[in-house]
């Protein structure tokens, strides 16, 4: 990985080995990633588009989604090079091109983006909740936040097992549509017409944009290229060459089931309702009860269980991208449950407030505009996205041909005209709707509109222009430097963090193994009383004592045995003391045993290790509690 980044995902980055496989093994090593980013391709946003081309136009826009998917298939191949390849993600390789300002707003407007794509999960879950179980929607709305729990516990489980649950989610929307398609039964002939392109004008323009619109999406991009990292790949031009092809079959295969399950929900919406003159059903409500009306209850039920399915699944991958977004573009790292908690309440916010204000009937509404938000976006991932992998500096001969770059670009302009042309049309249809705030739009929504259409410009120009020749032909993970003599690092001052458990014995076993009686070793307590939060080392409860007295007692037993110790005791939180303590003490090793916590505990407890590694400049050993 390039000098000066953290690894991409970095808690499950090369989590899966790839290595010593053959045959279908190997395929299955490096099945996933797509997955997770396919998802994205069948969320609530593309429901409520596909369900009004199907409705209004029958099967005439097939070739929509046809075309929307083999522009996605591109576009996620490239992810996949580059995250390959060079060995960063998407938000890294933007970091390293263009200045920090432009970063910094690239990462607001992926944000955006982000909280946008979570707010159309949020408003369909609920819709399914409410279809399944008659659940208000406003309690639907306020019970997606648990997801948060959900979320945590699959990626502490592990990669494999969070691509299982996804993939599982996968099974089951496209099992459900499957069967609708048994109910409804389409007809062959004139579904295969649909793929047949034709003549686009008014309305079946607006919902073509809107399909391609909500087909590529752009956190699905950073999202691919740090996912493909999780698999352990040889860095050589043939291990990266094999890791190009398996993950091409990967997101080949994905991809296409989206795009079955996107026709299938056309299909759906061509069959049950244009077929029986419901030409504007565009509510996802509506093609509930419309289902139950045409069909009975079987086929509705299924409808709302994918939906649920579908929002689940999303929403774990939209954290994933934030994480990404976040670390590569500005550099900064927080804990998954508290991002994942604040987008969610960023999202929940205009759900809540649409349906007080507006009812159930305003969230369709709501749906489309998440779609608009996600159009301004998606030029600012593409575009960055063809520079990178173009760059034969970096990507060496794995920079994309001539041919591929040239698809590449018609797909990049076709979708930021076609984008452009649905944000100027929306907006030309809000101001008709309402001449009276008319003057706000032209005040605050189109001067934004024009400050992102300049960014988007610099963006495109920035590495055409400006190209950084300082910077070397890209060689994964650097060049390997000489190993000469290796001499034992002797240790002066050895901290060992203290909680007077059990553990106690084997993290002060480890720091002896590596001082001896030659280090001075200092025994580490810290009080994390509400008293000691307060008073600091003012505070002397029972509590206090106690632990004071039981420090003492263990610099005496290591004084008895021979070797030099001295007890520090800190009040307050233990991360930041045990840091002041490293540094005061001039202390160059630490020991901390690890508290073992799971999930639930991780979240109501923190995880104070993490944060001292990332407090100190020494080295720390991590001892795990024995069985």
């Amino acid at each position: 990985m390039s000098k000066g980044y953290n690894e991409s995902l970095g808690d499950i980055h090369s989590s899966i080995s790839t290595q010593n496989k053959t045959g279908w093994r190997k395929i299955l090593a490096f099945i996933g990633p797509a997955y997770l980013v396919s998802v994205g391709y069948m969320d609530p946003g593309n429901w409520a588009t596909d369900i009004a081309g199907g409705s209004a136009f029958g099967y005439r826009l097939i070739w929509i989604l046809f075309v929307s998917n083999l522009i996605a298939l591109l576009l996620q191949s490239l992810s996949a090079r580059l995250g390959i390849v060079r060995g960063v993600d998407l938000a890294q390789a933007s970091r390293a091109y263009y200045k920090p300002f432009i970063n910094f707003c690239l990462y607001i407007l992926a944000q955006i983006a982000i909280i946008a794509c979570d707010l159309a999960e949020i408003i369909g879950m609920a819709i399914g909740l409410n279809l399944l179980f008659h659940l208000p929607l406003i309690w639907g709305v306020s019970l997606t936040i648990t997801d948060t729990v959900l979320m945590l516990f699959l990626m502490n489980k592990g990669m494999r097992k969070l691509e299982v649950f996804i993939i599982s989610m996968i099974f089951i929307v496209g099992l459900s549509f499957l069967i609708e398609m048994f109910i409804v039964i389409p007809s062959p002939l004139e579904v295969a017409k649909g793929f047949i392109p034709g003549n686009l004008t008014g309305s079946a323009l607006y919902i073509a944009i809107g399909i391609i619109g909500a087909t590529v999406m752009p956190h699905n991009l950073y999202l691919h290229s740090s996912l493909v990292q999780t698999r352990q790949i040889t860095h050589t031009d043939k291990g990266i060459k094999t890791a190009i092809k398996f993950n091409l079959f990967d997101t080949v295969i994905a991809l296409n089931l989206a795009f079955l399950v996107n026709a299938a929900i056309l299909i759906l919406a061509a069959s049950a309702f244009f077929k029986n003159g419901y030409f504007q059903i565009a509510e996802i409500q509506d093609a509930y009860k419309l289902l139950a009306h045409i069909f009975g209850r079987t086929a509705p039920v299924l409808f709302a269980i994918a939906l649920i399915a579908s929002g689940q699944s999303s929403t774990i991958t939209g954290t994933l991208a934030g994480q990404i977004i976040m670390e590569g573009h500005i550099n900064l790292r927080i804990e998954p449950w508290l991002r994942r908690l604040l987008t969610r309440v960023l999202a929940i916010v205009p759900a809540v407030f649409t349906i007080l204000y507006s009812g159930e009937n305003g969230l369709g509404n709501l749906i489309i505009l998440s779609q608009v938000v996600l159009s301004l976006q998606l030029g600012f991932a593409v575009i960055p996205l063809i520079h990178f992998t173009s760059d034969k500096k970096k990507m060496g001969k794995f920079a994309i041909s001539l041919k591929v770059k040239i698809a590449a670009w018609a797909s990049a302009v076709l979708i930021v005209i076609l984008n452009g042309k649905l944000v100027y049309e929306q907006i030309g249809d809000w101001i008709k709707l309402s001449p009276g705030t008319a003057i706000w739009m032209y005040v605050l929504v189109i001067p934004v509109i024009i400050a992102i259409t300049i960014l988007l410009i610099y963006v495109f120009l920035r590495p055409l222009l400006f190209k950084h020749k300082d910077m070397p032909v890209y060689i994964p993970h650097g060049i390997a430097t000489a190993i000469g003599d290796l001499n034992a690092i002797e240790y002066h001052k050895i901290g060992i963090s203290i909680d007077f458990s059990k553990n106690d014995t084997n993290s002060i076993r480890h720091a002896i193994m590596q001082g001896g009686k030659k280090a001075t070793y200092c025994l580490i307590h810290i009080v994390e009383t509400a008293g000691a939060r307060y008073y600091g080392d003012d505070v002397m409860e029972h509590e206090t004592q106690s632990d004071v007295d039981n420090l003492d007692q263990y610099t005496a037993a290591l004084h008895k045995l021979g070797y030099k110790a001295e007890a520090k005791i800190g009040f307050g939180i233990a991360a930041n003391e045990i840091a002041k303590i490293v540094k005061d003490e001039k202390i160059d090793f630490m020991v901390m045993g690890s508290h073992g916590h799971k999930v639930i505990k991780d979240l109501i407890f923190g995880t104070t290790v993490n944060k001292v590694r990332h407090k100190v400049d020494v080295p720390v050993l991590v001892v795990k509690p024995q069985a």
